[in-house]
């Protein structure tokens, strides 16, 4: 037999579930009609007058209807006994999309393009942080004989190229030096440790080599230091004006919110782990302006390294299931990516 508390939990999933889809509050008699609970409809009323009393639903005005409040958002999120996940064809295509991407910047920009069409939410992704990356590779190519490209990859994708003025002509000997140099010094140090590095190398230069390795040096330094503008990209911006009823009074200050990259970054700032989702709540998001809004977001990474977060921003009014399947199954991806 259910328990009444399992009764009137069930009760609160289904105003939850009709709300989110006809975003109209929502009767004993609809909940009767469509959602087989074995219950008659007065003692749905009876739960109904119990959860509005515990705070959470609340009746938005005099109509007969109930809606959640962010406590009834909470507490059906918290009992969420199964994420539905994605179907194989779902997932296939989630995988393609994003492994047809040619750089760190392309997996970025597609993802949030993808999070935002499988959720039709407004989609953040917070880059690698620098200084969990390792310095991989730098290349140097001639362009002239006295300018080359400089091309830093760290082990997490980015590409950084950068032109470098040499001053003196130098010849493809003393390239493939410089090269050697930087490779030798730099290949596997975590960013920090790099620039620390990159500054001592014309101290300790052949005498031939030391101006065009100062040279490269003081323009490596700008590739090796943390760049906050370059951290975010977000996507799918225009569909909070699709659901612009559940912000009456506050789409803009929303907006004007996401165009902060402070504020997007304190919003994925409790993704801690790898692979796990955090769903926060109207009230729970610590800028104000955030308040009308709920955030599900994920670190992602490898197992033994957090590189970042992303997730979904939108109303409270959200498909919570489908958005933490969607979040939690391109973060998957993204981070088996960048793992390779």
């Amino acid at each position: 037999m259910v328990s009444s508390d399992e009764r009137r939990l069930d009760v609160l999933r289904a105003i939850v579930a009709d709300y989110v889809h006809n975003q109209e509050p929502v009767a004993s008699k609809a909940i009767v009609d469509r959602h087989n609970l074995g219950v008659s409809s007065a003692t749905v009323r009876n739960d109904m007058a119990s959860l509005e009393e515990d705070g959470y639903i609340t009746q938005p005005h005099t109509s007969a209807g109930r809606i959640p409040t962010d406590k009834g958002y909470r507490l059906f999120v918290d009992r969420l006994s199964d994420v539905k996940p994605l179907s194989s064809a779902e997932r296939r295509a989630i995988q393609s999309f994003l492994e047809g991407a040619i750089d760190l910047d392309d997996v970025m920009r597609r993802s949030v393009r993808l999070l935002a069409q499988l959720t039709r939410q407004v989609a953040v992704i917070q880059y690698p942080t620098l200084t969990t990356s390792t310095v991989r590779h730098v290349e140097l190519v001639s362009i002239t004989p006295a300018r080359v490209m400089m091309v830093l990859i760290t082990d997490t994708g980015r590409v950084d190229q950068r032109m470098v003025d040499l001053g003196d002509l130098v010849g493809e000997e003393s390239v493939a030096r410089l090269r050697t140099i930087l490779n030798s010094t730099l290949a596997g140090k975590r960013l920090t440790d790099a620039a620390a590095k990159v500054a001592e190398l014309p101290e300790s230069a052949p005498n031939d080599l030391r101006d065009p390795l100062t040279r490269l040096s003081t323009v490596l330094v700008e590739s090796l230091v943390e760049h906050p503008e370059e951290r975010l990209v977000l996507g799918g911006t225009p569909n909070l004006t699709r659901n612009a009823a559940d912000f009456p009074h506050s789409l803009r200050q929303v907006l004007e919110a996401l165009e902060e990259q402070v504020v997007v970054l304190k919003l994925l700032a409790a993704t801690t782990d790898s692979g796990k989702v955090v769903v926060r709540i109207g009230e729970e998001n610590e800028a104000e302006e955030m308040r009308s809004t709920s955030v599900v977001s994920i670190g992602y990474g490898t197992r033994a390294t957090l590189l970042g977060g992303m997730g979904v921003v939108g109303p409270t009014r959200m498909d919570y299931p489908t958005n933490i399947a969607a979040v939690r199954a391109v973060a998957n991806y993204v981070g088996d990516i960048l793992g390779r």
